[in-house]
């Protein structure tokens, strides 16, 4: 049975999950895509010439105004990130040129007179059932393990670590998820399930969940399931669900595919 407060408690999730997709400098900003290459050059729009090597990405502002973390970038600027990890990001007036490293260096820009961010009217979701918070337990393996998962991008694959399994029982069967650590926190499931390619999103979703208990209870709400980036725009890179990630039933909670790809 739905309570008020656990339907108003979804409904302020979601309003902030809308307004976080709606920054001006977010995911649905991004106008361009592209892989740095081994010399240096020039991109539509953008001050400098850009390239890479087996390590690192490099920018020269070449007379353009290009500023990071709050610095004018006056020379070559060198930058070596982790592979799969965070970016950073070069600012060039109203723009933001995010750097990231997925096997190679990308660019991204981020414009927030992008299309796609202007058209946004929010995430088409399913309504919230409380018969989709699900009790479950952590079971960690021996040692965390860097796990490899393809990508929406062909041929480009992400690595991750994966600190254990979700065990939970649904249905009256027994049903097991790979875990990633999550961003911020807690851990981060990646899943598909019969709905994928129906009535959500066919790559992926994305589960949050909190920190597990001293136990190793943890709490799956399936309501709070949401779209990775990939899910809007096509300039995105994102991760696959792990082998053995897809639940053979329909998760009739959470995000469903995006207006944008309606």
């Amino acid at each position: 049975m739905m309570t008020v407060d656990f339907a108003r408690e979804w409904q302020d999730w979601k309003t902030q999950r809308e307004t976080d997709l709606a920054e001006p400098y977010g995911w649905l900003a991004l106008v361009s895509l592209d892989w740095l290459e081994d010399a240096p050059r020039e991109y539509a729009g953008l001050p400098g010439r850009w390239w890479q090597d087996a390590d690192a990405a490099y920018v020269d502002p070449s007379g353009g105004e290009l500023v990071h973390d709050g610095e004018p970038i006056t020379a070559v600027r060198r930058f070596e990130l982790v592979n799969s990890g965070a970016g950073t990001r070069v600012t060039a007036g109203d723009l933001e040129v995010e750097i990231a490293r997925r096997s190679g260096y990308l660019i991204r820009v981020h414009d927030p007179k992008a299309p796609v961010l202007g058209a946004f009217h929010g995430v088409p979701s399913y309504e919230p059932d409380p018969e989709w918070v699900v009790t479950a337990r952590f079971e960690p393996f021996d040692s965390p393990r860097p796990t490899t998962v393809g990508a929406v991008v062909e041929g480009l694959s992400h690595v991750y670590t994966a600190p254990g399994l979700v065990r939970f029982t649904l249905g009256g069967e027994e049903h097991t998820l790979t875990a990633f650590n999550g961003k911020n926190g807690g851990l981060s499931i990646l899943f598909t399930d019969a709905t994928s390619g129906v009535t959500t999103y066919a790559a992926n979703r994305s589960l949050p969940v909190a920190t597990p208990s001293a136990d190793g209870t943890v709490t799956l709400d399936f309501n709070r399931a949401v779209n990775l980036p990939c899910a809007f725009t096509d300039f995105a890179t994102c991760p696959l669900p792990p082998e053995g990630n897809r639940l053979p039933f329909a998760v009739e909670a959470g995000e469903k595919v995006p207006y944008e790809r309606g």
